[in-house]
């Protein structure tokens, strides 16, 4: 990715020529999640022509560059949606920068709807699986070798032990799959209907591309949905971004703690 040689060269300028080891991206509203990242510096999107420009209301637009637990790592705050104009192969930016400044593993979240009935609003979803309803891949005119087996993009070897550590601490984490449509209108009750028929537990409008991409480029995948609300016509509320911003804000504490703990189970099973 020739553009973004400029960015690897400042970040490798600050924080030196090692690998990092891991790259979050954030997803609306949970920004605050980066919080405890040590020696963090910040590098805005608009400063660099390797991302996209646009942005979405809860979405900073800033590449956090720091340590969590002496692993080096890339918080992007802020990504981007095939519905703000952007081909899915655009959207994953940063899943390509991730993989030129060496990292090796992809932590993908995001604030989502709930449709199956235990996913209530502040709960979270460990992302096992995926209905890509977006109409694009992000391979889609790739040449080199885009047939990639997708049954087992996700990690899952993690999830019973971030259980554990949620249940201690009064999170609600359950396994699930994720539906990706492509906005920026939410669902009609019928097709929330249609998905749940169709298997998915929680919808969105972003991550399967960036999930199928880290994979292609051979990183380890993982993602954690915060369920922001009830998907459309599961209750009587009116859907608006600004609240599913607030709600991000809510859960970026109890995501920060999964996140900790997601890297501490990586580092012992290294």
């Amino acid at each position: 990715m020739k553009e973004a040689q400029e960015l690897r060269q400042v970040v490798v300028e600050h924080h030196g020529e090692a690998p990092f080891d891991l790259a979050v991206i954030l997803g609306s509203g949970l920004g605050a999640a980066a919080e405890g990242a040590e020696q963090a510096r910040l590098y805005p999107y608009a400063g660099f022509s390797c991302f996209p420009r646009t942005r979405v209301t809860g979405h900073a637009g800033q590449l956090l560059v720091g340590r969590l637990r002496n692993w080096r790592v890339l918080f992007f705050l802020g990504r981007f949606h095939l519905y703000q104009g952007l081909e899915a192969r655009q959207v994953c930016a940063p899943v390509r920068i991730a993989r030129l400044l060496g990292c090796h593993s992809l932590l993908l979240t995001n604030a989502v709807g709930g449709i199956r009935r235990d996913l209530v609003p502040g709960s979270f979803m460990a992302v096992c699986d995926h209905l890509n309803l977006q109409g694009d891949n992000p391979l889609r005119g790739e040449t080199d070798n885009p047939f990639l087996d997708l049954s087992r993009l996700y990690e899952q070897d993690y999830v019973p032990a971030l259980q554990d550590f949620a249940r201690q601490r009064g999170i609600v984490l359950a396994p699930g799959v994720l539906a990706a449509v492509t906005g920026p209108c939410y669902e009609t009750p019928a097709e929330v209907r249609a998905l749940e028929r169709l298997g998915a537990d929680a919808v969105s409008m972003s991550t399967v591309p960036e999930a199928i991409f880290g994979k292609y480029l051979g990183m380890r995948v993982a993602a954690l949905s915060f369920v922001a609300n009830r998907a459309a016509g599961l209750d009587s509320s009116t859907l608006n971004h600004r609240e599913v911003v607030a709600a991000g804000n809510d859960g970026a504490a109890p995501l920060a703690g999964l996140i900790g703990e997601l890297v501490a189970f990586w580092q012992s099973a290294s």
